[in-house]
């Protein structure tokens, strides 16, 4: 099983940026795949938003939403994978989620808040 930490949420004012982490441990394949997403307030959890998905080869794929502003890195030494987000702007809100994906299995982080206030 794989466990997901995130951390770096937070509040920041529009334009601003912030940088959020995602560690994995357990019993992490060494082909995966990690993301991000997020769910707005008031959306279901089956409305959350895909952001942006890197593997542990570094191949990346973006949203279009975020393309330009967000950018996904990972380390695959440390199992972390990392997203910064500049220029943020108020409908950038949301509970942000890391998400791990292997061979047919895949989890959630717990999620971590960002704020972004205008």
């Amino acid at each position: 099983q794989v466990r997901l930490v995130e951390s770096g949420g937070g509040l920041v004012q529009a334009g601003g940026s912030l940088r959020l982490s995602c560690a994995a441990s357990g019993s992490i394949f060494s082909t995966n795949t990690m993301g991000w997403y997020r769910q707005a307030p008031g959306k279901q959890r089956y409305q959350r938003e895909f952001l942006a998905e890197i593997t542990t080869g570094f191949s990346t794929t973006y949203a279009d939403s975020v393309k330009g502003r967000f950018t996904i890195s990972r380390d695959n030494a440390k199992n972390t994978v990392y997203l910064q987000m500049n220029t943020l702007k108020p409908e950038d809100t949301a509970v942000y989620y890391c998400k791990y994906a292997d061979y047919g299995y895949a989890i959630w982080g717990q999620g971590t808040q960002v704020t972004v206030s205008s």
